[in-house]
């Protein structure tokens, strides 16, 4: 028996990363899982790898509302209904904030914040409709403190939190629990640039990047998006029945402080 047997799940930003191991940890515990991204090859690859019974890609820009009713449309004729969302999809920028150009914060408030309330408005009246269930948010570590040279980012995962507390408060009649999963740094190709750079020597950035998280971390490390993942299990799953409109911090320790030495 797996703890979301009979779940139908949609996960945003599935084709890699964080929503691609929720996507896979969902599947081995019993769910059907629509993968919802704008990566079409990596997530018809996952999802091929996953199988028909359990999974279906669908092509998703997550600011276009009109692609939220065509993506929610599949789930519902692929698997009959729709019980939960994971509102993972975002992406990330590097500016100083006062360098930062309109166009570039606007993209990411349309992808990050408008994404995630799309998400819900769309997903909720299905959920509903299935009896219940559960919307979980991705905002992040920085939903909760600032960071230099992410501030559009930042702005939008606080925008995040705010709506997952209302969306709870207000859809909690209707038998639909809704959570934020708050990450600090992950090992991703999205908060890893030197990942994303083909001139980078792939062994080099690796322990640049362990040797900066074993400072600031007190845990001493990066995450890994298999952990996000478990959270994002347990806020899906019974296990957390009594819980709904809360941020989860899952940073190794980074927002407790910072050690002297």
């Amino acid at each position: 028996m797996g703890k979301l047997d009979g779940r139908v799940v949609l996960v945003t930003g599935a084709a890699r990363g964080q929503g691609e191991q929720e996507a896979r940890l969902f599947a081995a515990e019993g769910a059907k899982v629509v993968l919802a991204d704008v990566l079409d090859d990596q997530g018809e690859a996952v999802a091929k790898e996953l199988g028909a019974e359990s999974a279906r890609f669908v092509h998703l820009d997550v600011s276009r509302e009109e692609e939220w009713v065509a993506a929610i449309g599949l789930a519902k004729q692929a698997f009959g209904h729709l019980d939960g969302l994971v509102n993972n999809a975002g992406i990330l920028r590097f500016n100083e904030l006062v360098a930062t150009p309109l166009a570039e914060f606007q993209q990411i408030i349309q992808v990050n914040q408008v994404g995630a309330f799309l998400g819900i408005k769309h997903a909720a009246p299905e959920i509903e409709a299935a009896g219940g269930g559960t919307i979980v948010n991705t905002a992040s570590y920085t939903a909760l403190t600032g960071m230099a040279y992410v501030g559009a980012y930042a702005a939008t995962k606080h925008a995040i939190l705010g709506l997952t507390r209302v969306a709870a408060v207000e859809l909690a009649a209707k038998g639909i629990r809704v959570n934020a999963v708050c990450p600090g740094a992950v090992d991703t190709p999205m908060t890893n640039p030197a990942a994303l750079d083909p001139t980078a020597d792939p062994e080099e950035a690796k322990e640049a990047v362990a040797e900066l998280y074993k400072r600031l971390v007190p845990l001493g490390r990066i995450g890994r998006p298999e952990e996000v993942a478990a959270l994002a299990l347990f806020l899906t799953s019974d296990d957390s029945a009594y819980i709904t409109g809360q941020p989860f911090v899952i940073d190794g320790g980074w927002l407790a402080g910072v050690s002297l030495f």
